[in-house]
């Protein structure tokens, strides 16, 4: 019985607001491949969560154009989606994109106006010519009026690459036999400031978890009602890389919910009484 209780508390929060609410369903998490199980070249690939981390605002990079920037241009005024690819990647870099894109179009903040977005090579053979045919590729596929340059493309050198890899915790490998690299899939939120606030893993990125990852990155900065009751009641979950269910928090909202309505209660039913119709006055029996 807990759980129809569960979702009945959060239902009335959302309520409050007039809107409703989807609860998700609890997947199991799946158990990781043991290390030694992996190809070699995968065993140094991952990722390591280092949330709350600040990237460096100075490292230089290139921008779709050419030109050099420094991330700190990017970084001050609204949450950033982070994602590390390479240009040349034959296949699971373009997933990584496309699952990006995907997330993207299905929430209603806006790219450019909202947040931004930000994908960095980190292969430093890669060009700002190759850049700039990916984001002409993304950004009209996102097509949304006012998203252009709301979506950055950049490439730079080995340093600047190792600099910001190492500050979100990226880990790729590199096969000379096949001129690949090994790394894994996943895009980052990254705060105004450049902390890193959120990972989602894989190749498929639930809209509901990126647009609750960029309202509580921004802090409440942009979204509306309904996410700022989301937030009550879900939470992230760094194992997973998800929003799951928080309990506490609707036990909260239940008991919260359930001491208001018996106090309304009470006090309507003392109105009743005090201030109920009085009864006649009794008749002398002597009149009878």
């Amino acid at each position: 019985m807990a759980r129809p209780i569960l979702s009945a508390a959060c239902g009335m929060v959302i309520a409050l607001t007039g809107l409703p609410v989807v609860l998700p369903v609890v997947l199991p998490i799946r158990a990781q491949q043991a290390a030694s199980a992996q190809p070699a070249v995968l065993r140094g690939a991952g990722i390591t969560q280092l949330l709350n981390q600040q990237v460096p605002r100075d490292l230089i990079f290139r921008n779709e154009s050419g030109k050099a920037v420094r991330l700190g241009d990017y970084l001050g005024q609204k949450p950033i989606v982070l994602s590390m690819i390479y240009f040349n990647c034959p296949s699971l870099c373009t997933e990584v994109l496309n699952g990006e894109l995907r997330a993207l179009q299905g929430i209603p903040l806006n790219m450019g106006k909202d947040y931004e977005a930000i994908t960095v090579s980190f292969d430093p053979k890669d060009s700002a010519a190759e850049a700039e045919i990916k984001s002409r590729i993304y950004t009209g596929l996102y097509g949304r009026p006012g998203s252009v340059g709301g979506w950055h493309f950049l490439t730079g050198e080995q340093k600047s690459i190792d600099a910001l890899t190492a500050a979100v915790g990226f880990r790729d490998v590199y096969d000379r036999d096949s001129g690949q690299f090994a790394h894994a899939a996943a895009i980052m939120i990254l705060t105004p400031e450049g902390r890193v606030a959120r990972y989602f893993y894989g190749l498929q990125y639930p809209t509901r978890d990126v647009r609750l990852g960029l309202v509580e990155a921004s802090e409440g900065r942009i979204g509306s009602p309904t996410d700022a009751a989301l937030l009550f009641c879900y939470h992230y979950d760094p194992l997973t890389g998800k929003y799951g269910l928080m309990v506490t928090n609707l036990l909260r909202a239940g008991g919260a919910i359930t001491v208001l309505v018996l106090g309304i209660f009470v006090w309507v039913m003392f109105r009743r009484e005090r201030h109920g119709p009085s009864l006649p006055p009794a008749v002398p029996t002597s009149y009878r």
